[in-house]
């Protein structure tokens, strides 16, 4: 499993997330956080959207991720005695020697697990690393089958300033590999710099999963308690429902 971000989408995946995503999810995770009173680990912890908050608040949080770019550019925010909360490690293999009362994998990244084998992997060992009565929470959005069909093509999704005067655009465009339920995403990065507009691609596959698919799925692995909620703000699936979020308990 490959996921290495691109230097300039990590350098400006600040910029662009703080307008796409906060106030999307941060109030759910951070609020979960907040309410553990062990360890906590962020999977795909990036540039640190939710562990610096969490750690600012006095929570015994640590972060993993398999993005050398992205881990730098959180690293850089930290102070050097919180380096030894970040490492570069993979959700199927990842190994600390103590357990976590909270595990979370925000923002789809168990989409980035493609094959079956993998995902399984991934759960056994988040499980493994979850204290008793522990908890694993992850999320994936609910497959829009109109998207899915057409895909989307060359969609400005963030269109702004990166510094004063100073512009930056991310254009998006989607191939769907039904076969195989994957997405092939496209994104381009345009900004100015130097009296230059740059660019800089990024081509990528996201895993879509449907309800049951899920559920069956997590059955197969060692959790053998778990809900799945329709959105942030903790209601039940329903037919408005756009996200997935899997909220996986350890009872032994």
């Amino acid at each position: 499993m490959s996921h290495e971000y691109p230097i300039n989408f990590a350098r400006f995946y600040d910029t662009m997330y703080h307008q796409l995503r906060d106030g999307v999810d941060n109030n759910f995770h951070l609020n979960e956080i907040k309410q553990t009173k062990g360890k906590v680990l962020e999977i795909g912890v990036g540039t640190g959207r939710f562990f610096t908050d969490a750690l600012n608040t006095g929570a015994d949080i640590y972060g993993i991720d398999i993005s050398e770019t992205m881990v730098g550019v959180l690293l850089g925010k930290l102070d050097e005695k919180e380096h030894r909360r970040i490492s570069v490690q993979s959700i199927t293999d990842f190994n600390f020697d103590f357990q976590f009362d909270l595990i979370i994998a925000p923002f789809r990244v168990m989409m980035h697990v493609l094959e079956k084998s993998e995902q399984l992997e991934a759960l056994n060992n988040v499980y493994k690393h979850l204290a008793p009565g522990g908890r694993f929470i992850f999320d994936t959005f609910i497959p829009d089958l109109k998207q899915l069909l057409t895909g989307l093509h060359n969609h400005t999704d963030f269109d702004g300033e990166y510094e004063p005067g100073k512009k930056l655009k991310r254009i998006v465009s989607t191939r769907p590999d039904l076969i195989n339920q994957l997405i092939n995403i496209h994104f381009r990065l345009e900004w100015d710099e130097n009296n230059r507009v740059m660019h800089e691609d990024w081509k990528f596959p996201l895993r879509f999963f449907f309800r049951y698919e899920l559920e069956h799925l997590i059955e197969r692995s060692r959790f053998k308690h778990y809900k799945i909620l329709g959105d942030y703000r903790g209601n039940e699936l329903n037919e408005k429902s756009k996200e997935f979020i899997v909220i996986g308990i350890k009872q032994e």
